[in-house]
């Protein structure tokens, strides 16, 4: 079955969550449960030493699931997002045993001493996805958010202090659209700084952003995809800074920023990617992930700008993108289930909290 199929393009690009019902919960909350419990495959790391390698259990007893520890944490945060928002979470018991076994001190202290080793683990990606988890939990006004946000503090914090000494303090941006990408991680950054309040890391991220970003001009949004992208550099970018300035000033930056879209009839043509099923080329399954997170960021642009003549044109692309990433995001290949199923929770829930605060 097509997922979502009975439901109107227009009431799941809302980004709100009142429609979902039993049976969506399921679907979204299936593949992170079971994924985060599922040791391999797992993405192969440097080996140093014939002595070196670990089992993923042992080094990250808490995020070794879902093929790499990025995928874990945000199946980590699908899990609990979908508790905060939904009271009767038809697989909730299931949902808290798992994350009250993962969500130990001992688990958490292993996780932190990782990096102690290696400071540049996961960066950005991977920490952008911890602070959004974190972000979630203090969202969550629940007893058991807060024994777990007290558990998961130290790792928190010690991603907090990399974000600032290590990513902040870049001199430029990385425009990738893969793991890398500097605009998607500061997003979250920016979002999470808002959420728990801390006015210190979100003036920075802000100017972080207003430093790499402020002077784009003339973007080549059709040089896009430019490889296995799961991210559109150029939108993502709009997304961030649509976070960072107000009304007209981010009408102004996205009038030069992208001035081939920014207008009723955009010169430049953006079609959602075809994804062919290839057992060879999982990597594939990424282009799936790209049409959730155009969606997604053609949405929040769209909302952000008041009666810019390019809203309609943006809105219509972001339904198209829609309907052609969810159609073929409840994949049961590994390459995609381990992964997907947090981009369609951050779609459909985009507007309940958290995201672009």
């Amino acid at each position: 079955m097509e997922p979502f199929e009975d439901v109107a393009t227009e009431t799941l690009l809302a980004g709100r969550s009142d429609w979902m019902d039993a049976e969506a919960l399921e679907l979204v909350s299936a593949y992170p449960l079971e994924c985060i419990e599922t040791e391999y495959p797992h993405h192969a790391r440097a080996v140093e030493s014939p002595e070196d390698p670990d089992r993923p259990s042992e080094e990250h007893p808490l995020f070794y699931g879902c093929f790499d520890w990025h995928s874990a944490v945000h199946s980590h945060w699908c899990l609990v997002r979908q508790l905060r928002l939904f009271d009767d979470h038809p697989d909730e018991d299931d949902i808290v045993e798992t994350l009250s076994a993962r969500l130990t001190e001992d688990n958490v202290a292993a996780e932190v001493a990782v990096f102690e080793d290696n400071e540049s683990f996961e960066k950005p990606y991977g920490w952008a996805w911890l602070l959004r988890l974190a972000a979630e939990l203090a969202l969550w006004e629940d007893d058991r958010a807060e024994e777990w946000r007290r558990t998961l503090e130290p790792l928190e914090r010690r991603i907090a202090e990399l974000v600032e000494s290590e990513f902040l303090t870049q001199d430029r941006p990385f425009r990738v659209g893969t793991h890398h990408n500097s605009a998607f991680a500061l997003g979250c950054v920016l979002d999470y700084a808002r959420v728990v309040g801390d006015e210190g890391l979100e003036a920075a991220a802000a100017e972080t952003a207003r430093a790499f970003y402020a002077d784009d001009t003339d973007y080549p949004l059709e040089y896009e995809p430019l490889s296995w992208d799961f991210l559109s550099p150029g939108l993502t970018e709009a997304d961030l800074m649509r976070r960072v300035l107000d009304g007209d000033a981010f009408a102004a930056w996205l009038d030069d920023f992208m001035p081939a879209v920014a207008r009723p009839e955009p010169t430049v043509d953006l079609d959602p990617v075809d994804v062919e099923p290839d057992p060879d080329e999982g990597v594939a399954l990424h282009f799936v992930g790209l049409n959730l997170t155009r969606a997604w960021s053609l949405a929040g642009i769209a909302e952000s700008l008041d009666d810019h003549p390019a809203v309609p044109a943006f809105e219509r692309t972001a339904r198209e993108h829609a309907e052609v990433g969810l159609h073929a995001s409840m994949t049961d290949d590994y390459a995609g289930s381990h992964w997907l199923s947090s981009f369609v929770l951050y779609l459909l829930t985009r507007n309940d909290g958290g995201i672009a605060v």
